[in-house]
């Protein structure tokens, strides 16, 4: 959203933007698919395409080419290796990814600004790359998010629009609201849930998208089963942990951790088995949540569950980094 807000502000002064937007990406590139950063004439910038030797190339060619007013839409490839003679990156991280560069004029501001307003409403606006021009289209008829390519002169990126992770954080306390920062600025969509009204670290949380006040004991009224999404219980004590945690082993979620020692998880255990928890249920609970970093204040357990989080959702992605070469 942000890089769609810096488009759309600089639309309103009249100036072009042009966006850079990663379709494409193989083996170790710093820039996934998805990435992008906008670029203004004066070189303003927002967002990202992998950093490096190679933004600050690609950066200062969007410059150019907005100078000489070049609005054309097309492909580059950066390949992060010594071995092709053309498109060379300057990185040597291997893989390779695909930018397209593309204009967006002060005439379409209002085209921008519905892409802002796209991110409220999640997951219901689709984004559409062709060399003939971009647009956006409701996700139900949109073709499938994705790359498709022929040649330069024919090929399609589809993306929706404001379909971030969701992470729903069980605790409102210092903790949870530690967090919600750590996970907000990692581009996640951040749910706080609390069951005590006017708890001041509810009211002074301002990173979280949607604050709740809710009975633990009805907590699926307020959190459905969903296989996407990521669950942290992180409560003030044992007893509102056992509450949420009874009715949620058994739904499926893409993580869900529990905060404590590993003495409070060894007597919830013992406690869970006359809920019918067994030991099935806590082989995929991350308990206690997140890695083994000797965490002790709440930016660090923090930082410690976003960590978690960020390996589980990569898992399987290429790393850049060699086996075997850890020195030390």
């Amino acid at each position: 959203m942000k890089v769609w807000t810096f488009i759309h502000d600089n639309l309103l002064r009249q100036q072009p933007v042009l966006l850079l937007c990663v379709v494409d990406s193989h083996g170790s590139s710093p820039g996934r698919q998805g990435f992008r950063m906008a670029v203004s004439e004066t070189g303003q910038m927002a967002g990202s395409i992998g950093g490096g030797v190679m933004e600050h190339k690609l950066v200062e060619y969007a410059r150019a080419l907005l100078r000489e007013k070049d609005y054309r839409i097309f492909l580059k490839q950066q390949y992060h290796d010594k071995e092709h003679a053309r498109d060379q990156s300057g990185m040597i991280c291997s893989g390779r990814q695909a930018v397209a560069f593309v204009p967006i004029l002060p005439e379409q501001e209002e085209r921008a600004r519905q892409a802002v307003e796209a991110f409220k409403n999640k997951g219901e606006t689709c984004l559409l790359i062709r060399p003939q021009g971009w647009e956006l289209l409701p996700a139900a008829g949109a073709p499938p998010p994705g790359f498709v390519y022929q040649n330069d002169e024919r090929w399609a990126y589809a993306e929706i629009l404001g379909q971030a992770p969701v992470i729903h954080i069980l605790g409102g306390g210092h903790v949870g609201t530690a967090l919600s920062e750590v996970m907000r600025r990692l581009g996640f969509y951040v749910i706080v849930y609390d069951d005590r009204p006017g708890l001041n670290t509810m009211q002074a949380n301002t990173f979280a998208h949607e604050k709740k006040v809710v009975d633990y004991e009805k907590i699926t009224d307020y959190l459905p089963e969903d296989e996407t999404a990521y669950v942290a219980i992180m409560t003030f004590g044992y007893r509102p942990d056992m509450v949420l945690f009874r009715q949620l082993c058994d739904k499926r979620f893409f993580y869900l951790g529990l905060m404590g020692s590993y003495a409070k998880i060894e007597e919830m255990k013992k406690e869970g088995r006359a809920y019918g928890i067994t030991e099935s249920h806590w082989q995929w609970i991350h308990a206690p949540i997140g890695l083994d970093i000797y965490s002790k204040t709440p930016m660090e357990i923090a930082v410690s569950v976003a960590a978690e989080i960020i390996l589980e959702k990569n898992k399987g992605l290429p790393t850049g980094r060699r086996q075997g070469s850890h020195t030390g």
